[in-house]
């Protein structure tokens, strides 16, 4: 009997825990549903509503987790896309609380290899923030690896990119590709390992490669289409008629073709 009891007292701390950790459970996904359920305020005063979310996710990265830091991470991955979607508020407000969503998403739950895509494309192309997304995609390649996901190479591809374009680090971003490369290979998607290998050499030789770049802008383009981005989307078409070139989609599929005969780009020695 005395057993059984040291036993039992031994499990209230336990049971305690779960508990704390289902109320807190429970107040995130209430939080979150009241968000998502409130879009009249967005509508009538997205100012205010900005305000308001600011807030909201300032107290959500102080929120203790109890060990259901994924499951958080993922209700403010939810979160972000309502906000990220939402337009015609987004033309009146622009993406400033873009940062605060991606900082508790990464520091949560750095393996979340999905939300880098979007990490990339609204902190460095929309928000001209190349650095601070650099520093939380970082976060993403110091937890995982091909072993642990076999899409992981695609951080040092957006990493790359943005050294490249944005921050006009060759070396930074040679690595990088390297790296990339390394993570690909013996991958489903190992054969990209030539491609990425393909801008190291190219970089090596001539650092401002204008067929690196026009291919690293459709990059942009494309992966900005995966999330219907058309900020980003319209800026890599920018930037590759300034090239010389523009790009077209045909049939699905992007093609690269000179502005006049006289565009066509060097081949790198």
């Amino acid at each position: 009997m005395v057993t059984d009891n040291k036993v039992r007292l031994k499990r209230i701390p336990f049971l305690l825990e779960g508990a704390i950790a289902a109320i807190a459970l429970v107040g995130v996904i209430a939080m979150q549903r009241a968000q998502l359920n409130r879009p009249s305020l967005w509508a009538s005063d997205p100012q205010q509503a900005e305000k308001q979310e600011a807030v909201r996710l300032d107290l959500l990265n102080k929120t203790p987790t109890f060990g259901f830091s994924n499951l958080m991470a993922d209700w403010t991955f939810l979160n972000f896309l309502q906000y990220y979607g939402d337009t015609p508020v987004r033309e009146k407000t622009g993406y400033a609380l873009s940062p605060k969503y991606f900082d508790i998403i990464t520091r949560l739950d750095p393996r979340f290899e999905d939300v880098y895509l979007f990490l990339s494309g609204t902190l460095s192309y929309q928000l001209g923030e190349p650095k601070q997304a650099i520093r939380m995609i970082d976060r993403g390649i110091a937890a995982l690896s091909p072993t642990i996901n076999p899409k992981s190479f695609q951080l040092w591809r957006f990493k790359g990119l943005d050294q490249l374009l944005l921050l006009g680090d060759i070396p930074g971003s040679i690595r990088s590709h390297e790296m990339a490369a390394k993570w690909a290979q013996g991958t489903p998607d190992q054969s990209l390992v030539p491609i990425f290998q393909q801008v190291v050499d190219f970089l090596r030789k001539d650092p401002d490669s204008v067929p690196v770049r026009l291919q690293s802008w459709a990059t942009i383009y494309s992966q900005a289409a995966e999330v219907k981005d058309k900020q980003t989307q319209e800026r890599a078409k920018q930037e590759i008629e300034k090239l010389g070139w523009q790009l077209q989609v045909k049939n699905g599929r992007l093609h690269l073709e000179p502005s006049s005969p006289s565009a066509k780009p060097a081949k790198s020695s």
